[in-house]
């Protein structure tokens, strides 16, 4: 237990994600210095490994704009977070990581055309998401973060890596009568204007909401489901396991986004 004190207090130190500080201290960079903490050299190392979810995305867009975007996501993710756990502390990559997931399903759904094999691979990205969501519904996960991130870059996805549908490139040497019209087809558009209104209305009244000490909870009765379901096997009131699914907490309390109770 003293070890537990003594990692909370160095990650509190270091900018941990905290309610409290955030709100009240006026420590609105724990927003984004959260994401570079972890709790344990395997959570470490789990993270930098899941990096590999942006592999595809770096090779189209570059580093640097997906770096850029990349913090965006655990933003997006640190700020839903905030809103609903207050009592605890939380640190880990894994809102950014999940907003990786979030920007290759937008982008597939935008750049369409350009695509072989999509239906297979919309299914495969789907279940990936799928899965990893689910397991967020465990204690001492942070699914919030999780969730988060994810719609930060679904959304951010449809507006910053949008792509020329298929044959306008191609176009400029074909004659005239041949080419391709339009850069972007008429779904895109659509699909850029839509998401810039919802990011940024999500955005600006998350911040406002985080920053009056709103609590989601209050809103929302049923939202705790979302990031821990109760069963005979755990508790999500006082974090507690039976020894059946302790395994499965030690391994996820090492690999996903971390609360750790104060």
């Amino acid at each position: 237990m003293d070890l537990v004190l003594v990692l909370i207090a160095r990650l509190q130190k270091l900018g941990a994600l905290e309610w409290d500080k955030v709100v009240h201290q006026h420590q609105g960079w724990r927003l984004v210095t959260c994401m570079w903490l972890h709790a344990g050299l395997i959570h470490l190392l789990a993270n930098v490994l899941s990096l590999v979810f942006g592999i595809h995305l770096e090779q189209q867009f570059g580093f640097i704009w997906i770096g850029i975007i990349y913090l965006l996501f655990g933003f997006g993710g640190s700020i839903l977070s905030s809103l609903f756990i207050r009592n605890s502390i939380s640190v880990g990559a894994s809102g950014a990581l999940f907003g990786l997931l979030g920007a290759m399903l937008s982008e597939l759904i935008t750049n369409w055309t350009i695509y072989t094999n999509k239906a297979s691979s919309l299914f495969t990205l789907l279940v990936i998401i799928m899965f990893n969501l689910a397991v967020g519904i465990l204690p001492h996960v942070d699914n919030y973060s999780h969730i988060g991130g994810f719609l930060t870059g679904f959304l951010l996805g449809f507006v910053l890596l949008i792509q020329p549908q298929f044959g306008w490139l191609e176009g400029h040497n074909l004659p005239p009568t041949d080419r391709v019209k339009s850069k972007y087809m008429a779904y895109q558009y659509i699909l850029w204007v839509m998401s810039l209104i919802l990011l940024g209305i999500g955005l600006v009244v998350g911040l406002v909401m985080l920053f009056r000490g709103v609590n989601g909870n209050d809103h929302c009765h049923w939202c705790h489901y979302l990031s821990c379901v109760p069963t005979s096997r755990w508790s999500c009131r006082n974090r507690r396991t039976k020894k059946l699914a302790t395994w499965v907490f030690l391994f996820l309390q090492n690999t996903l986004d971390i609360c750790v109770l104060e």
